[in-house]
């Protein structure tokens, strides 16, 4: 009899430990499993590599493809003879961080590059830097990778003329490329500046820079059909989550690189994160059991 008792209370305590963690842990009520949102993790600025950051890169795709990332973010600017390529900023300070200052003048460090000047600037000495045409061969070699747009000049006659560059390249080089181009907006009126050119199938806001209500972007997303919200740690909060979930519509966090902060946004039900150097692996593992510490 005694020991029935012992037994009886055992699985009473594991019992309510486990209802304890599920109060306490919260994942996503809904769990989307469409395009680009079929995966939790975007590799920001195509990812990170050997502790590199924002290098926008092909080595650095293929790094971060082959930890199992499938969406990427690339940074996308505008070069001095107006095509497009993948750089976060201008400026001798990130040319620097790049380690490009002795492959270029002195005088060009802080200057805007044309297209042959980008691409003749390896990064660290080794690494090549991607203009919109290789990253739309990069999408036609891997057919499950996603593309995000981060365009880092945002003036409305600029948005035409990149996203018109996009629009005309993709098409130019296979029409279905454009299903996995997800163009990232920044204030609600780039929505129509982006329709206008062409209907994307999906497009993420991003609140970074953005003065909305939490009301006022929940209500655009609803409007919208906007495909997911990112924003930064700073930014994210229970009740702004929790109205996306109820929409259907995942938040994403940015950026990320430290498991614990992926359990703590989990819990509070966002969905997915930009990283540099995480792994898909990292964030599903980062449920109960790491809770538990187990």
């Amino acid at each position: 009899m005694r020991r029935k008792k012992i037994i009886y209370s055992l699985l009473m305590l594991a019992g309510l430990g486990f209802l304890l963690v599920a109060t306490l842990y919260k994942p996503q009520d809904r769990d989307p499993k469409d395009g680009f949102t079929a995966h939790r993790l975007v590799a920001h600025a195509m990812g990170g590599i050997d502790g590199l950051t924002y290098s926008n890169t092909y080595e650095a795709f293929a790094a971060n493809y082959e930890k199992g990332i499938r969406v990427f973010e690339a940074d996308l600017l505008l070069s001095k003879d107006n095509q497009l390529i993948a750089r976060h900023e201008w400026g001798e300070s990130f040319t620097v961080m790049l380690g490009q200052e002795e492959v270029m003048d002195p005088g060009t460090h802080g200057a805007v590059w044309t297209y042959e000047e980008f691409k003749n600037a390896k990064i660290m000495g080794r690494y090549e830097p991607l203009g919109w045409e290789d990253i739309l061969d990069l999408m036609e070699q891997y057919p499950d990778m996603y593309l995000i747009t981060d365009t880092k000049q945002i003036e409305p006659e600029e948005i035409d003329q990149i996203f018109t560059l996009i629009t005309e390249a993709a098409e130019q080089k296979n029409p279905e490329l454009l299903k996995r181009i997800v163009p990232q907006i920044y204030y609600q009126s780039m929505w129509d500046a982006i329709e206008s050119i062409y209907p994307f199938d999906s497009v993420i806001f991003t609140l970074y820079q953005t003065h909305d209500s939490d009301e006022a972007i929940v209500e655009f997303a609803k409007e919208k059909g906007i495909a997911a919200i990112t924003m930064s740690e700073t930014r994210a909060n229970a009740g702004l989550v929790a109205s996306l979930n109820e929409l259907g519509i995942p938040s994403y966090v940015h950026t990320i690189n430290d498991r614990d902060q992926v359990l703590k946004f989990k819990r509070m039900g966002v969905y997915g994160f930009y990283t540099d150097f995480l792994e898909e692996k990292d964030v599903e593992s980062s449920g109960w059991l790491q809770y538990l510490g187990l």
